[in-house]
C-alpha cells in the first residue's frame, strides 16, 4: 500500500473546493461531475457530492458526516494559519494527547471534522 485518500461527503462541489482552496488552502487538481479532487503538498482529498435523495450511498444528510486525521510537519504553524482563519473546531484547539501526538481539528463548511496532527517526541 503506498497512501491513502480520505473521500469527505459535501452538499455543493463549487461551495466546497471554494472553502478547501480559498481558507484551507488547497489546490484544486479535478472540479467535475460531482467530485472534487484537493491537492497541499503531499495530500489529496476527495470531496464528492451527497445531495441526491434518491441515490442510495448520496443522500443529503451524509454530508457534513465524514472526518479524517492528515498527518503534518509544523502542525503550529498550521494552527496558526487556520486558527486566524476561523475554522478551527469549537472543541478542536491545538493540543498535545497521551498516544503521542499534538493535533487540532477544523470544520469544513458541511461539518466534516478534519484533525492535524504531529507525532511528539518521545516521552
Amino acid at each position: 500500500m503506498l497512501a491513502a485518500t480520505p473521500a469527505l461527503p459535501v452538499r455543493n462541489i463549487p461551495t466546497a473546493v471554494a472553502f478547501y482552496r480559498d481558507r484551507l488552502g488547497f489546490n484544486v487538481r479535478h472540479e467535475d461531475g460531482g467530485l472534487g479532487i484537493m491537492q497541499r503538498d503531499a495530500i489529496a482529498l476527495h470531496l464528492w457530492e451527497a445531495n441526491k435523495l434518491d441515490t442510495p450511498g448520496a443522500e443529503p444528510h451524509l454530508a457534513g458526516s465524514a472526518s479524517c486525521r492528515v498527518q503534518v510537519e509544523g502542525v503550529h504553524a498550521l494552527y496558526d494559519e487556520y486558527r486566524d482563519r476561523g475554522v478551527i473546531h469549537p472543541n478542536g484547539a491545538l493540543a498535545i494527547q497521551p498516544w503521542g501526538v499534538e493535533d487540532f481539528t477544523i470544520l469544513d463548511q458541511d461539518g466534516n471534522a478534519i484533525a492535524f496532527f504531529e507525532p511528539t517526541a518521545p516521552r
